[in-house]
């Protein structure tokens, strides 16, 4: 496995990858170390759009593991950009916690919780703070011919107990209710990555995608044209692998096997 020690850059999903809530998976911290001694970089690449950039580099300080907001590259940015650049100051309602929707505002988008004349858009997120008002809401708005988008299309977000649901949960369960589907955003689609190394200068063949799920953390590598590895300590599966039209390039137990091959 030569051309794993040749990466420059990691791109790694978190969830299932390299921790799993408040659990640091082993091997974690030994990677992340190796990368740095190596001269190379990693970004933690999430879907997760439910906790701001400061949010996680507080979680990761509290598990231990050295971050600043320049090691995140989330879901919401990739959806502020594409808001901002196809729609400029239209108004969203933001089905989406308080951090998701104060995220929209401080970048420009205007944003609204309630259901008004001029709403032109809806987006969606994960939402750990959902109500059935917001269901309701939603489904007043996706009677109109509004915009509809979504950070990304995971069905579950994984918890020390099992899975809950994530976004593309509720964006099914409005589907049932309405019949309208939305833009998915995050991975995998293959924008979030081509941001990173554009942003770093760092060449596709110097690339690695890092995650747990086939559908999302390996396809959207795949999407992007770079190496990927799919590790089995989260929802991905090798039958999953096996069945998909986005193969990864590498298939590994978990994080400690990838920091012995690099």
């Amino acid at each position: 496995m030569s051309r794993l020690s040749d990466k420059k850059l990691f791109l790694l999903d978190m969830d299932g990858t390299i921790y799993l809530d408040s659990d640091v998976f082993d091997g974690t911290l030994d990677f992340l170390s190796k990368v740095r001694e190596k001269g190379g970089e990693y970004l933690f690449v999430t879907n997760n759009s439910s906790k701001s950039v400061d949010a996680y580099v507080e979680k990761m300080a509290k598990l231990g593991i050295p971050a600043t907001k320049d090691n995140f590259l989330i879901s919401t940015d990739a959806t502020i950009l594409y808001i901002k650049t196809n729609y400029p100051g239209k108004k969203f309602y933001s089905l989406g916690t308080e951090s998701f929707t104060a995220q929209l505002r401080e970048a420009g988008i205007p944003v609204t919780c309630e259901v008004e004349e001029d709403v032109f858009g809806l987006v969606i997120s994960n939402d750990n703070e959902l109500t059935f008002k917001k269901l309701e809401d939603a489904c007043r708005l996706l009677l109109r011919d509004i915009v509809y988008i979504a950070t990304n299309p995971d069905w579950v977000c994984p918890t020390a107990f099992g899975y809950v649901p994530d976004c593309g949960s509720f964006a099914f369960m409005l589907e049932k209710a309405t019949g309208k589907k939305p833009l998915y955003i995050g991975k995998p689609q293959p924008e979030m990555l081509l941001l990173a190394m554009d942003k770093l200068g760092v060449r596709k063949e110097d690339c690695l995608m890092v995650g747990d799920r086939v559908y999302t953390d390996i396809a959207s590598g795949y999407n992007a044209g770079i190496d990927t590895v799919l590790v089995l300590s989260g929802e991905g599966t090798v039958e999953d692998a096996k069945k998909s039209d986005t193969p990864p390039t590498y298939i590994m137990e978990n994080i400690r096997e990838l920091y012995e091959n690099i």
